[in-house]
């Protein structure tokens, strides 16, 4: 019985260790934050608009992204093997854009798949508050236990509905449920007293970059995200549907790592872009 015991605790160490050291591969522990670059629109809108041609597109981002967000046939298809970069794979889908449950969304990647491709984390979308909030919580709590099992951190995405606010009090309580339901960070949008959100919630938080709009924009509010408590970004649109894709995430890069301001950071997009 000793040897056992034993046995599982030399286990548990070794998963405690893998999912801290898979954590510190995304977010780095010299200032604890995180540029995410989310490409994963794919798996329910098809070629999105700036993804159409995907490898052309996102291979000259990655030098600047901390974590690439992904499913696993654009993992497959589209980036190297060699490329060493930390993958935080999309594990939830099942809808499309067109279809009438958007988001109503259940488990599409196995955890043995996700281990072949070598993943630093899953994310799974939840949507509180819908009809069908049920099926996406137990899917992640599903999650949850088969990722702890291999010490793969969990990102919770909390999507919203297009007739769901976002607003503090809905996203301070997606957050929190999300946390409590086992996830190790949590995606989720920006809104106003942000801080709020940050505060109840006891796992990191990046925010979502949602619909593409003009980069100044996108700079201030991912500066004042940071500003909130934020660990970062998980930004897509507003990155590769810049008109300079290379200079916006070098320009959201210094805001999250360097501290700069929205001005700084703009002066960084324009000096790319003119190149």
């Amino acid at each position: 019985m000793r040897d056992f015991i034993k046995e599982v605790i030399g286990r548990k160490f070794i998963m405690d260790w893998g999912m801290k050291n898979r954590l510190s591969r995304i977010i780095k522990p010299k200032d604890g934050r995180t540029v995410m670059l989310a490409v994963d629109h794919g798996y329910f809108m098809g070629p999105t608009t700036g993804l159409e041609k995907f490898d052309e597109m996102v291979n000259p981002l990655l030098p600047y992204a901390d974590a690439l967000m992904l499913t696993r046939g654009a993992l497959r298809n589209y980036i190297s093997p060699d490329v060493d970069i930390p993958i935080i794979l999309r594990v939830s889908g099942g809808t499309s854009i067109i279809g009438k449950e958007l988001l109503h969304e259940g488990i599409i990647v196995s955890m043995e798949d996700a281990i072949r491709l070598n993943v630093s984390a899953v994310a799974f979308s939840i949507l509180v508050g819908a009809e069908f909030e049920r099926d996406t919580l137990l899917g992640l709590t599903q999650v949850v236990d088969e990722a702890e099992r291999y010490g793969i951190p969990v990102l919770a995405v909390t999507a919203v509905g297009r007739d769901m606010a976002k607003d503090v009090k809905y996203l301070s309580l997606a957050s929190r449920m999300a946390a409590e339901l086992g996830a190790h960070m949590v995606k989720t949008y920006y809104c106003e007293n942000f801080g709020k959100v940050v505060e109840t919630c006891p796992v990191p938080v990046v925010i979502a970059g949602g619909k593409k709009q003009p980069e100044k924009d996108a700079l201030k509010m991912a500066y004042n995200a940071i500003q909130d408590g934020a660990s970062g970004v998980d930004m897509g649109r507003n990155i590769f549907q810049s008109e300079c894709p290379v200079g916006m995430i070098k320009a959201v890069r210094a805001i999250i790592h360097e501290n700069a301001t929205p001005d700084e950071a703009y002066q960084i997009f324009e000096e790319e872009k003119n190149k």
